[in-house]
């Protein structure tokens, strides 16, 4: 679902009016305004999850750094092409936008993050990815990472968890600055930034460029 006034305009009766229906009549399908967030929420998850699946499988026998590279790049334009879905999915500007696992949209949202981190693991068994350097409070933050480990199929190891976190950070960095127009102030065109912060995430992770 895509919508002109942003997603702050997100309500059962302005959904209801943009499909040509009385608003009663939705709430046959939705009982009240969460529902139908956590709806369109999964909605828009699936359709980014899609969109990078195909971008990772279509040359199979590509080196899987090549395979991340091109769902980073698919990440970027499917978020600026749609700037005001990425704003409910990742800027959360309407509260019941969540994900958390009691969330209808949990599975939806996995899945999205499934294509990386799963692409991040197969680097991880190709042992490829370099021991982190420590740093300050590393201990403090790593310790911190047990949680996602167990939601993980791969038993990885909490210094690789880390790169795969840091790694993360900087892709989503680069596409959220550029996405909410934070770029705008120094750079006309944020696609070589992109590509230079992309290259220094798969050396963070050992993965092949080209």
């Amino acid at each position: 679902m895509r919508w002109v006034s942003g997603p702050g305009a997100l309500t059962l009766r302005a959904t209801a009016r943009e499909l040509g229906m009385a608003a009663p009549s939705l709430y046959r399908y939705y009982p009240d305004h969460r529902a139908l967030v956590q709806a369109v929420v999964a909605d828009l998850y699936l359709d980014l999850a899609r969109a990078l699946e195909a971008a990772r499988d279509r040359d199979p026998g590509a080196p899987t750094g090549q395979k991340l590279a091109a769902a980073a790049r698919e990440l970027r334009t499917w978020v600026l092409g749609h700037r005001r879905e990425f704003s409910l999915l990742f800027g959360k500007p309407v509260a019941d936008a969540g994900t958390a696992p009691q969330d209808p949209s949990h599975e939806a949202s996995w899945r999205f993050g499934g294509v990386f981190l799963g692409l991040m693991t197969q680097l991880w068994k190709e042992d490829v990815i370099p021991p982190p350097a420590g740093g300050r409070g590393e201990t403090a933050w790593l310790e911190q990472l047990e949680e996602l480990r167990e939601h993980l199929t791969e038993d990885v190891p909490l210094p690789v968890l880390r790169v795969f976190i840091e790694a993360w950070v900087r892709l989503y960095g680069i596409v959220s600055m550029e996405a909410f127009g934070h770029l705008d102030f120094a750079l006309a065109d944020p696609e070589p930034l992109f590509e230079q912060t992309l290259y220094e995430v798969l050396a963070l992770l050992g993965a092949t460029w080209e």
